[in-house]
């Protein structure tokens, strides 16, 4: 017998919660770039997200095991792309962008979710929801231009702006993966991947240790890896994949365009980061494309 899919406003409950977090994320992330690393951060940062979802998830990873073996593949996938990929690239992004360049190219994931969904999926979407996502890549292209159109023809980009992109392909295919992920737990499940991706993250981490060195092990350095483990991590990863199961990929995933809002604001406050024009143009884009998405 199959469980009831809960109510769609348990969705909108949830994944607005994902954002926010991870809005922390990009500005702590840059916030410490002096500091930690980028690979080590994001190892440690899933090593001890795995160690504390242990004792929670264990039970039901183990009663689990058939599906999740028989779904390998796709663990695999979401593993590699959403936990090892993506947020090993942001971490190296903010070495060369701000955080609120970052948060706003992250905007552009529903507009890659779409075309890969029709692509890899063969899923069909109105005019409408195509007009939606433009709105939400041309917002963010903005922002990658720094409101300047010649900065394409000058190939004049910031390096981390154009990893943060690679970094949103990697999400928004982890974000279609999640629509054929075996028939297991939620905590299962980020147990199952988390733990692909700090074995994925172990060779290049080891790799950055010879080549980089560690980091001091300070309150503060602490402090940051237990934030992100909890709340970036945990927190977040479990109220984005459940919300994602209500509501699907293509309209679960512009709540991305949140990311922004909340970065934008922490960035400002807390790293003394500026707000331009150009910024607050590509978010009006942005969330007009939100609007009209949501509208089908």
């Amino acid at each position: 017998m199959e469980k009831e899919t809960p109510p769609a406003w348990v969705a909108y409950v949830l994944l607005p919660i994902a954002p926010l977090c991870w809005g922390g994320n990009i500005v702590l992330a840059r916030g410490v770039i002096d500091i930690l690393p980028p690979v080590g951060f994001a190892f440690w940062r899933w090593t001890l997200a795995f160690c504390l979802l242990l004792p929670f998830a264990w039970g039901r990873a183990r009663r689990d095991w058939p599906q999740a073996r028989a779904g390998w593949k796709t663990l695999l996938v979401l593993g590699i792309t959403g936990i090892a990929g993506f947020n090993t690239l942001l971490y190296t992004a903010v070495h060369t962008t701000t955080a609120i360049n970052g948060a706003l190219i992250q905007t552009t994931m529903p507009g890659f979710i779409i075309l890969m969904s029709v692509i890899l999926l063969g899923e069909k979407v109105s005019l409408g929801q195509l007009a939606g996502a433009a709105a939400c890549v041309l917002g963010a292209a903005l922002v990658v231009l720094h409101g300047n159109p010649a900065t394409l023809y000058r190939l004049d980009f910031a390096f981390g702006d154009l990893l943060m992109i690679v970094a949103v392909v990697l999400y928004a295919v982890y974000s279609l993966a999640l629509s054929r992920r075996p028939p297991v737990h939620p905590l299962s499940l980020m147990l199952y991947i988390f733990a692909i991706g700090v074995l994925g993250l172990l060779p290049v981490y080891l790799w950055e240790l010879a080549c980089v060195g560690g980091f001091p092990v300070t309150v503060p350095v602490l402090l940051s890896i237990g934030y992100v483990a909890l709340f970036p991590s945990i927190v977040a990863y479990f109220c984005w994949n459940r919300g994602i199961d209500i509501i699907g990929p293509n309209l679960g995933g512009l709540f991305i365009c949140l990311i922004p809002l909340f970065a934008s604001m922490l960035a400002i406050a807390l790293l003394g980061e500026s707000l331009r024009p150009y910024h607050v143009a590509g978010m009006l884009m942005i969330i007009a494309g939100m609007f009209v998405f949501s509208r089908r």
